[in-house]
């Protein structure tokens, strides 16, 4: 029950920060297409991160038996999310949050997108994700989704000369930085998601031991 209600908690504050994010887009950009927006504001690391954290925390608060709850209760998956929303976070106050100053509601959405989410997501995993079965390939495994948002960002700012991020602007910076860039950001991805596994063996071999004492 204890974990259910953080879920729920946190879900409704993920959906939320999504939404006010989303409204804010809308009022700031007045003279450009719906579409456009929409399109831009789902070619965010930020916001597809934060959107499958929502998505994990609501499958098993609101229906832990159906299709979503059962994708969500995965070990892997929420260790997955986990592991991306860090990178959300650390890369967020790393690299960008010196780049601007948000102020009344999209200090908000900031903080919650970026600091509060990952911070939830990273606890109801320590605290409420069962521990032990997960193996070091599936910290390779992992990659699959950056490497699939590298390649849109690619063919996307491409086409309309519009990139999410400073870092990977291939515009500004050219191929080879940007990739580099990237390259970078995969290397973190991978070792976070190797420190991932290595916490979830190391609780698992204590649950093992505290199970047979």
């Amino acid at each position: 029950m204890r974990a259910r209600l953080y879920r729920a908690l946190f879900a409704v504050i993920g959906w939320g920060a999504l939404g006010l994010q989303y409204a804010l887009l809308l009022q700031n950009n007045p003279g450009v297409g719906a579409g456009i927006l929409m399109l831009n504001f789902f070619s965010f690391f930020t916001i597809l991160t934060n959107l499958l954290a929502a998505l994990a925390l609501t499958g098993p608060a609101l229906a832990p038996d159906g299709a979503l709850g059962r994708w969500s209760r995965s070990e892997g998956v929420r260790a997955a999310v986990a592991m991306y929303i860090v990178v959300v976070g650390v890369v967020y106050h790393l690299l960008l949050a010196q780049t601007w100053n948000p102020q009344g509601w999209q200090k908000v959405a900031d903080t919650l997108l970026h600091t509060a989410m990952p911070l939830a997501f990273v606890g109801d995993w320590l605290l409420f994700t069962a521990k032990g079965r997960l193996r070091w390939i599936d910290a390779v495994k992992w990659l699959a989704f950056p490497l699939l948002y590298g390649g849109w960002t690619l063919a996307h700012g491409a086409m309309t000369g519009w990139w999410p991020y400073w870092f990977i602007n291939v515009d500004e910076l050219g191929l080879a930085r940007a990739a580099a860039s990237f390259a970078g950001l995969l290397i973190f991805f991978l070792l976070l998601g190797l420190v991932v596994v290595a916490i979830d063996r190391a609780f698992g071999r204590r649950d093992r031991r505290l199970a047979s004492a």
